[in-house]
């Protein structure tokens, strides 16, 4: 499926996954830096959303931009352009296509976080990887998780970003806001995730990567 023909806002919501919010202690740089230096034994629950045409993913990768704020932690998200040829108009990380010259996820991800939102690569460290991600237009993405410190300067690419904002990590790692929805496609009947916050509708694979961040930060 190269392309989505429905709107999800427009469906029912067929449950609430419901889980418990994570302990304040592991939303924290340090806890954060721990858990994904030393992974426990664990299991995505989603590593793909609708079907794709493509026999072989193209890579990619994404940056889960966990940014320090007085606060706490947010996570910094964009909206993409109506425009573009896929996911246009969606809520997605900052990342996209890896080139040959990346050597690379943690390259791709750095290098198309700066040319699509102009964070520079010094302010980010970078605390690891979570398993691959099959998109329904055909990519493999990387999501790589990386702590980003203040203050710093954005400026989104017009082409390809219509608008740059932040989520709370608290809200977003709360299962009460993971609503699980389902439409039926040609290929048969598909599910989601979808994190609704404020008037940013999150759905699809940016809620299936952050459902499975949810699910390493709590293992």
């Amino acid at each position: 499926m190269a392309t989505i023909t429905f709107d999800p806002q427009q469906l029912a919501i067929d449950s609430i996954a419901g889980e418990a919010a994570l302990d304040a202690e592991r939303l924290t740089a340090g806890w954060l830096r721990q858990r994904l230096r030393e992974q426990p034994d664990w299991r995505p629950e989603i590593t793909q959303d609708f079907l794709s045409a493509r026999a072989e993913p193209v890579p990619a990768a994404v940056l889960i931009a966990l940014v320090q704020r007085p606060q706490g932690l947010t996570i910094l998200l964009t909206m993409r352009t109506d425009h573009l040829s896929s996911h246009a108009g969606q809520v997605s990380f900052p990342g996209g296509r890896s080139e040959p010259f990346d050597g690379s996820p943690v390259a791709t991800a750095l290098r198309e976080t700066q040319e699509e939102v102009g964070l520079s690569r010094a302010h980010i460290e970078v605390l690891g990887c979570l398993p691959d991600y099959l998109t329904g237009t055909g990519y493999r993405v990387t999501p790589v998780v990386g702590l980003v410190t203040p203050p710093f300067e954005l400026r989104a690419d017009p082409s390809e970003v219509a608008e740059i904002f932040e989520v709370p990590l608290a809200f977003l790692m709360d299962g009460v806001n993971h609503q699980r929805l389902s439409v039926e496609l040609p290929g048969g009947r598909r599910s989601f995730y979808a994190m609704p916050y404020e008037r940013f509708y999150i759905w699809g694979a940016t809620a299936g990567m952050l459902r499975n961040l949810f699910h390493l930060l709590r293992a």
